[in-house]
């Protein structure tokens, strides 16, 4: 028989959920139950691949990391990926569903419950606990009743849920105590607890507060989470670390809009003597050692956004200069000389900047698939694809991955291949074409080690006595 569900909700975004569920994952796993992490719809064009090409976001996948289970649709069964302001791809049990995509928002909980219901029935059938992470907050009055990831999976399986606030931004009583009041008597009655996360300083600092909040509420603050600098990736903010310049290697990272799975290339910001610049204007590039173009959802009007505030420009003459560019998926493509799009499936044709001879053409079908494939100047790499462009090289760009899925000519390299820099050979050998003298570790190990000392804040802040307790 499965045992009790426990959910994870915010007061707000960015509150920690995804990191607790992690650590909440690892706990129970280190002390040998069969766990699975769940999202029942989450938005983020940070995304993974599965064994069998489907697509679920890239916090379930690191959360399956942390539960050492095997990454599934049923984990994240509804990703939402934003294309513009206005319109997301919904992806569906790992695949883009284009019905569900053109249904008006307040028209989709009747298609997408059964759905999302049948997949969380599957892992409770299957593992002995479930560790749900909710959405923004619970407490969203105008949404609850069109609800899919907050009240309704809690609901469905009478979960014991804890309310996370971040204390580091100040007002978090307030915030708890008004996501508490905000919630229908039945869903106020599942809070077991609230955490307090990001806490930094002496906790006789809180006084009398969580007293106060007991007192109005009925619920205890059950953990106090310290501030906790981590290596492990962030769904939704990619420069979570401390920032120190190192004044060694200096890699600009292009943010434009839509800019996709940017948490690959956290191995490089994690590398000692590596400065990874955030860059949104041709100024950011005028001293740098290498240029990255990472994916983008919607690659032509993240191209047509370059040109416009002058990035496009910058970057083609920092190439001239013989700096290195890389650009990665939709990256790639805006590096080539045009970009077709004959379905309308984005905002129309492009010229690329032309510094690799490649052409695309994007296609309706979408290749998802994890690869690995030969790198022309080493070993083996591993990595996934996730892309609708159908790319062909001219005869300047020389093979760079096997099956095209990577070229280079001269200064400039195009790939197809996301994570290549979580293989320590390629990202040692990008390092040292830049100068670069350290010595580069084993990334996954690392990420292993991380999520063993995060899950330990799970007993040193007191919430794993309340677990115990709930059961």
């Amino acid at each position: 028989m499965a045992k009790r569900t426990h959910m994870v909700w915010g007061c707000t975004s960015d509150a920690g959920k995804s990191f607790l569920t992690a650590c909440l994952c690892r706990w129970y796993a280190n002390r040998g139950e069969k766990v699975a992490p769940f999202k029942a719809q989450n938005m983020s064009n940070n995304a993974a691949v599965c064994r069998d090409g489907a697509e679920i976001g890239r916090a379930q996948w690191l959360q399956a990391l942390a539960a050492r289970v095997e990454p599934c649709a049923d984990l994240n069964p509804v990703l939402l990926k934003p294309e513009s302001d206005t319109r997301s791809q919904v992806i569906v049990l790992g695949r883009a569903d284009p019905v569900i995509a053109a249904t008006p928002w307040l028209e989709r909980r009747p298609l997408l419950w059964p759905v999302i219901s049948g997949a969380l029935d599957r892992l409770r059938a299957t593992y002995d606990r479930v560790i749900m992470e909710g959405a923004g907050s619970p407490a969203e009055v105008n949404l609850q009743p069109y609800d899919l990831v907050n009240l309704a999976p809690a609901r469905h399986t009478d979960a014991a849920c804890w309310l996370v606030s971040d204390i580091d931004r100040g007002g978090a009583f307030a915030h708890l105590y008004g996501t508490w009041a905000a919630l229908p008597d039945e869903d106020r009655a599942r809070i077991r607890g609230f955490v307090l996360n990001k806490f930094r300083g002496d906790p006789a600092l809180l006084g009398n507060a969580p007293g106060w909040l007991q007192d109005k509420t009925g619920v205890p603050v059950v953990a106090i989470v310290p501030f906790h600098r981590h290596r492990l990736p962030e769904e939704d903010a990619f420069f979570h670390r401390e920032h120190r310049r190192s004044g060694h290697v200096r890699i600009a990272l292009v943010l434009f809009p839509w800019a996709s799975n940017l948490d690959e290339f956290d191995p490089l910001a994690h590398e000692d003597g590596v400065d990874l610049v955030p860059v949104k204007d041709a100024a950011g590039l005028d001293d740098v050692h290498a240029i990255i173009l990472p994916g983008s959802k919607n690659t032509v009007a993240s191209l047509a956004w370059l040109k416009e505030h002058g990035v496009a420009a910058a970057v083609v003459r920092a190439a001239a200069r013989g700096v290195l560019v890389l650009g990665v998926c939709g990256g790639m493509q805006m590096l080539g000389r045009e970009l077709k799009d004959p379905h309308h499936l984005e905002s129309g044709d492009s010229e690329g900047l032309g510094l690799l001879d490649v052409a695309t053409v994007l296609a309706p079908a979408k290749t998802t698939a994890q690869r690995r494939v030969r790198w022309m100047d080493g070993g083996d790499v591993t990595g996934y694809e996730i892309h609708h462009g159908v790319t062909s090289a001219g005869p300047l760009a020389r093979e760079h991955l096997a099956d095209g899925l990577g070229w280079r000519q001269g200064n400039v390299t195009g790939v197809y291949l996301h994570d290549l820099f979580a293989n320590t050979a390629y990202r040692q050998a990008y390092l040292e074409r830049l100068g670069w003298r350290g010595a580069s570790r084993d990334w996954n190990a690392l990420i292993d080690a991380e999520l063993d000392a995060s899950a330990r804040l799970i007993d040193t802040s007191g919430w794993g006595a309340a677990l115990a307790r709930v059961g």
